[in-house]
């Protein structure tokens, strides 16, 4: 089969470094001179290609390089990579540690060369027997690119290297394929996000540091390579402390034969920062006169909840609606509904003030939030919201609180005949918002609304920002027409454009892609029901009772499970019928049967098998006495994007109960 022209002139590439970075070429010297001298005394005339060819492929050279290569005959499976996975993980795809380049296009290659001065880890401890070690892993994001390192053991110096190939595309229509020059480089104002998570042995996650590396000082060195030392620091209350140390090459692919000097390199980065700093003024000044003028209307406006600003991770500052952006899941996610459950799959965890005392409030950038799988209910709404803006509806996050007055965030879409909804990005659950008029007679109880919303303060997403001004901002006395003055006050568009429209402030974080789950459903659900198993033998051989399993019973809950899936997503239950009669032929007459499902967000087979003993019902399960018992348990992952998965559990048993 013949190969494009741009593939030939990779391939010829990709042949032509091999050649100038190895010793092929002494080889091939050596092999022409034996050659000449052996076989071809006193010749005048031309070496013949095919006899020097042959002796080539005798002395084995283009074996050697066809195999240093790697090139793939077809008749093999592809080997798959170690980079960027974690070693319990299966993978429904092999990886490929190989980038495609295009020569017509420009790199950044950056290369991390190790890390240091990770004080914190110097003493930590041993990993217990048969538990994974606590990691590292270095998450990349840079226009659109997302890359994550191998994890690596914690510890002072982690030993981080890795190289990350990243695109310097443009932006313009039409340009895509034309390679970036060095003026259009400077222009490229996105800086590289770097996001270094822990993992500790239970797969619990912590957010170390959160860093934007400035990559174009690379546009004014020698050889168009720069080795820079980044010092990490830590987040929240943290910031401002240094938590290690990276050691960073960047290089451009192809070279440039134009280099700039510092100054002018300088004077683009300096000039930036003023015009967003600009920005930023004029937007905080509005928001000054904005909020008085609201604090005009009704003295008792101090006291709710209009959030304008909300600081990230870095403690910096920014407005609420730079936090949300339509966001596409492409073909990961199918409809609004999938993502909310893809969002509530998310762990929730609130950030601790050191000492303890009240949590923190802090939302993370999107990229940060992501990488660590893990965050507070304001980081579950900006998400949730903004898929929700990228399947077409008008979406908008809620401030405000829930029952016991704990402040709290939700999300609302506004259909096109005004239905208004409420998601709850936590628990996936849906609430039509059904406002009660506070001048007619009490209610009833079953009239009483269903969510657990007590106050609103504000409403916004990406271009639009209201504060709630009617009398009682109580939710269910509350009427959502947001262009009606008289209850919400809106904030300029052009001002909320102004700092958080495309392009607006490009030194803050861009919002990233979603990745593809690196989970196999099919061998993650087998691994982790043979795991509990052998949980479950062990844990009956310590209360002196044998284990029969029943591989039939097993398979047959398997409805049940996806079903429950199908009811989390969609809220209708699908297959209960066939389920049932399912059961009831495959437990004999005089038998009892009994089940406990239960749903986790893991895959740690310790901690569920912990969490199902708690439970008096399954207890009783695993516990089972009686004659001709027999045992079954049926575990089903659902995965998700970003590697989010539902694991469904369930325990059965059969038994002839003994009077």
């Amino acid at each position: 089969m013949a190969l494009a022209p741009e593939k030939l002139t990779e391939l010829k590439q990709i042949i032509h470094n091999h050649l100038s970075q190895r010793d092929v070429q002494s080889r091939i010297r050596e092999t022409v001179s034996e050659f000449v001298r052996e076989e071809q005394p006193g010749r005048l005339g031309p070496v013949r290609e095919d006899d020097f060819i042959q002796r080539l492929r005798q002395r084995g050279v283009i074996d050697d390089i066809m195999r240093q290569l790697q090139f793939d005959d077809g008749r093999g499976a592809p080997k798959a990579a170690t980079h960027g996975l974690y070693a319990d993980e299966k993978l429904t795809v092999p990886a490929v540690n190989k980038a495609n380049v295009d020569p017509t296009r420009r790199y950044l290659y950056m290369q991390v060369l190790g890390g240091k001065a990770f004080l914190d880890h110097l003493q930590e401890p041993e990993p217990l027997p048969g538990q994974s070690p606590t990691t590292f892993t270095l998450h990349i994001h840079f226009r659109g690119q997302r890359l994550r390192s191998r994890p690596v053991p914690v510890a002072c110096e982690p030993a981080i290297n890795e190289g990350f190939l990243l695109e310097l595309h443009k932006e313009a229509a039409g340009e895509a394929a034309r390679m970036a020059d060095t003026t259009t480089m400077l222009s490229i104002s996105d800086p590289i996000h770097l996001v270094l998570v822990r993992t500790n042995g239970s797969g619990e996650t912590t957010l170390v540091s959160s860093h934007f590396y400035e990559w174009r000082p690379v546009l004014a060195s020698n050889n168009v390579r720069a080795t820079t030392t980044v010092e990490l620091l830590g987040t929240c209350s943290e910031n401002k402390v240094p938590v290690g140390i990276l050691e960073i090459q960047v290089e451009l692919f192809p070279k440039t034969q134009q280099v700039l000097g510092e100054d002018v390199v300088r004077t683009q980065v300096n000039l930036e920062k003023g015009r967003q700093a600009e920005k930023e003024r004029l937007f905080l000044v509005y928001a000054k006169q904005w909020w008085k003028e609201y604090l005009q209307i009704r003295p008792s406006h101090q006291d709710r909840l209009v959030k304008i600003f909300a600081q990230d991770e870095n403690a910096t500052n920014r407005p609420v609606c730079s936090f949300v952006k339509p966001l596409r899941a492409g073909r990961l996610l199918d409809t609004p509904r999938q993502a909310a459950r893809f969002v509530n799959l998310i762990e929730h965890e609130r950030v601790q003030a050191v000492g303890g005392g009240e949590t923190r409030e802090q939302w993370t950038t999107m990229h940060a939030f992501l990488c660590r799988s893990k965050g507070g209910c304001e980081d579950h709404a900006l998400l949730l919201c903004s898929l929700l803006l990228g399947f077409g509806l008008e979406a908008y996050v809620c401030v405000g609180t829930k029952s016991k007055s704990s402040v709290h965030t939700w999300v609302m879409t506004i259909s096109s005949d005004g239905l208004v909804t409420f998601w709850e990005s936590l628990t996936g659950h849906r609430y039509i918002h059904n406002p009660i008029d506070p001048d007619e007679a009490p209610m009833g109880k079953q009239h009483q609304p269903k969510h657990p919303y007590r106050t609103i303060g504000c409403v916004f997403n990406h271009q639009n920002f209201y504060a709630n001004c009617q009398p009682s901002n109580a939710v269910e006395v509350c009427e959502f027409e947001l262009e009606d003055q008289a209850r919400w006050k809106a904030m300029s568009q052009d001002a909320v454009l102004s700092v958080c429209g495309p392009g607006a402030v490009p030194h803050w974080p861009a919002f990233p892609s979603l990745c593809v789950s690196r989970l196999d459903a099919a061998l993650v659900s087998n691994d982790l029901e043979q795991q509990l198993r052998v949980l479950v033998t062990s844990h009956r051989q310590d209360i002196d009772l044998s284990t029969a399993w029943d591989d039939q019973l097993s398979y047959l809950l398997t409805p049940a499970l996806s079903a429950y899936e199908m009811e989390r997503v969609t809220g209708v239950a699908a297959g209960n019928e066939e389920f049932q009669d399912s059961i009831r032929r495959a437990v004999p007459d005089g038998h009892t049967f009994k089940g406990y499902p239960i749903q986790f967000s893991h895959r740690n087979a310790r901690r569920a098998f912990a969490a199902c003993l708690r439970s008096p019902v399954c207890e009783e399960i695993l516990n089972c006495r009686g004659d001709h018992v027999r045992l079954a348990v049926r575990v089903r992952v659902f995965t998700y994007p970003e590697s989010v998965c539902a694991t469904w559990v369930m325990f059965a048993c059969k038994f002839k109960s003994v009077l």
